[in-house]
This record gives C-alpha cells, sequence and structure tokens, in this order.
C-alpha cells in the first residue's frame, strides 16, 4: 500500500488569497485605467482605509503590482504608480507595432475569420455614444489581444501578455486626452476592412499609423514624466 502520508507532507496548504487579489484588481484597473496616473504615490494606510479593509491584503496587492511594473519603490520616498517616460512610451509601442503587424501578415496569410473584430468595434462605438471612457478602453485593449490572438501564435500572444498591461496605461491616458471618443471608435472599422480585404499594404499602413499616434501622448506633466 502507497504510503500517503510522506506524500500529503509535500503538499502546500491552501491560502485564502481572494482579499489580496481583489485588492490588486481594484488598484490595477485604477492604473491602467488612468484614475491613478503616472507618478501618482501609493500610501498603504490610505488605500486600506479607502478600500475598507486591513493593511496586510493592500501591502500584498502593491508587491504584485510592483512585480508586474506599474507600481515603484523610491528610497526613503514610498512608492508611486510608475512614471512614463518617453523612451519608455516609444519602446513599447516600437514593440507593439512589431508584434501586431506580425500578428496580421499571419492573419491574411492563414484567411483568418476576423468577423470578431467588428463586436469590439461596436463595443467601442457604444461606449463612445456612453461618453464612458472605461468600457471604451476595455473594448480598445480587447480588440488589439483578438488580433494577437487570431493569429493562432502562442508565443506571441505570450508577448502581448508581459506588455499589455502598460499597453492599456497608455491607451488610457491617449484616449483619456482625446475630447472626441467616436473618433477613437472610427479608428478601428477600416483596419478590419484591409484584414477581411487581405491587404496586407493597407492593413500595414494603418496599424503603423494608429500605433505610432502614441507619439502624442503629451508627456510634458511631471507627475507623468521621469
Amino acid at each position: 500500500m502507497k504510503d500517503t502520508k510522506s506524500d500529503s507532507a509535500k503538499i502546500s496548504k491552501i491560502e485564502n488569497v481572494t482579499l489580496r487579489t481583489e485588492v490588486a484588481d481594484v488598484l490595477r484597473n485604477a492604473i491602467i485605467n488612468g484614475l491613478f496616473k503616472p507618478g501618482t504615490p501609493i500610501v498603504e494606510m490610505a488605500l486600506a482605509e479607502q478600500l475598507d479593509v486591513s493593511r496586510a491584503p493592500v501591502r500584498e496587492a502593491i508587491q504584485l503590482l510592483e512585480n508586474e511594473g506599474l507600481i515603484e519603490t523610491l528610497a526613503y520616498k514610498g512608492k508611486r504608480v510608475k512614471p512614463l517616460a518617453r523612451k519608455d512610451v516609444d519602446e513599447l509601442y516600437s514593440l507593439r507595432e512589431v508584434l501586431e503587424l506580425f500578428a496580421a501578415r499571419r492573419i491574411i496569410e492563414a484567411g483568418t475569420d476576423v468577423s470578431e473584430l467588428r463586436l469590439h468595434c461596436d463595443a467601442m462605438v457604444e461606449a463612445a455614444n456612453a461618453q464612458d471612457l472605461v468600457a471604451l478602453n476595455a473594448a480598445d485593449e480587447a480588440f488589439h489581444r483578438a488580433i494577437i490572438r487570431l493569429s493562432n501564435h502562442d508565443l506571441l500572444l505570450s508577448q502581448w501578455n508581459n506588455v499589455y498591461l502598460r499597453v492599456r496605461q497608455v491607451m488610457a491616458l491617449r484616449n483619456s486626452a482625446n475630447r472626441d471618443l467616436g473618433a477613437v471608435a472610427r479608428n478601428h472599422p477600416p483596419i478590419v476592412d484591409a484584414l477581411e480585404g487581405r491587404d496586407l499594404a493597407r492593413v500595414t499602413e494603418l496599424l503603423s499609423q494608429h500605433v505610432r499616434s502614441a507619439a502624442d501622448l503629451d508627456l510634458s506633466s511631471t507627475e507623468w514624466s521621469q
């Protein structure tokens, strides 16, 4: 008979991480949706009071977000939302352009059905009409994630997952600075048209133009830049 005692001794106990996860989700969404802008101080006690929880799950959640690169620690000054430097944005979006163009090429070569992208376009229009910036940001990121996913390339999707939080953060900051949310929504259907038409040259032009528009993000504010 198998000795289960020695096996059970190797099994880690179950941890209740629900509250920590919930707090991390709240803080993460506040950062990537632009509510907590780059440079915003992260004060553990104040957040615990605001969220009506103890400081322990807040501390653990902050550590999770620091591991994700959204929060940083300054010696003798505490923690803050990691600022954005122009170099950060340029590197992030130049990489994003490479990822999305590679995905688009694979989609066209494989003749992949991209009708799903229309749903995300519709969601952006609905959010823009309602002036719902959070919903618009979510639909915007979902559109570009779908392009990556429809390329059917697992490693590519993994690379997107490594950067999407910062991509979403920059998206939110750009979109919040755009008074015409309808314009954000209208930028996307032509990309779908080009993909459906298997027009690689047109897709390349549109995606490159769309991604490179991140250069318009104003980082002059001391709250945003390093």
